[in-house]
């Protein structure tokens, strides 16, 4: 079982090092649990969730809905292809945004919002094609938040979910 305390990272460790200790971390989370939990956000980001396949939508519209998050409260429902989290969601790519109000259609559920990435969470579906059940969506104050190194260990982590929730 992970103790709490594993939560805490030492003093000066690197970007990966830091995303290698949270896979790990989630590995021992999700050891025979279907079922997880989000912590809160680091103090260099501002909004922090998921938002899951909506069951509710049909295939000619379908819908994200707001899942577990950490912040300011945030839009209930995005189309696909609408704003970053709709466009990962209908290209099942992760989108890497620099500066959101570059980003054509940004959706401002936070306006303090500056950069954002957000990654799918991908399925392996019936016909062999993947299936998106969900996306990370993580938001970030500060122009530039996030680089390659957040988007490789990030799509390590929506990888694990995949492999490790009850979709």
């Amino acid at each position: 079982m992970v103790h709490a305390d594993a939560s805490n990272f030492a003093e000066g460790v690197t970007k990966e090092q830091a995303y290698t200790q949270v896979l790990l971390q989630a590995e021992g989370l999700f050891d025979d649990q279907r079922n997880w939990s989000l912590p809160s956000p680091s103090s260099h980001v501002n909004w922090a969730g998921f938002y899951v396949l909506d069951p509710k939508a049909t295939r000619s519209k379908p819908q994200l809905i707001l899942g577990p998050f950490q912040g300011k409260v945030a839009c209930q429902t995005i189309a696909f292809g609408k704003g970053v989290c709709g466009t990962a969601a209908a290209t099942q790519t992760t989108q890497l945004v620099p500066d959101v109000e570059q980003f054509p259609g940004h959706i401002a559920c936070d306006g303090d919002s500056r950069s954002e990435i957000v990654v799918p969470i991908v399925v392996g579906g019936e016909d062999g094609a993947g299936k998106l059940v969900a996306i990370i969506d993580i938001d970030c104050a500060d122009l530039n938040g996030f680089d390659e190194v957040d988007k490789t260990y990030l799509e390590k982590l929506a990888d694990l979910l995949a492999r490790s929730c009850d979709w």
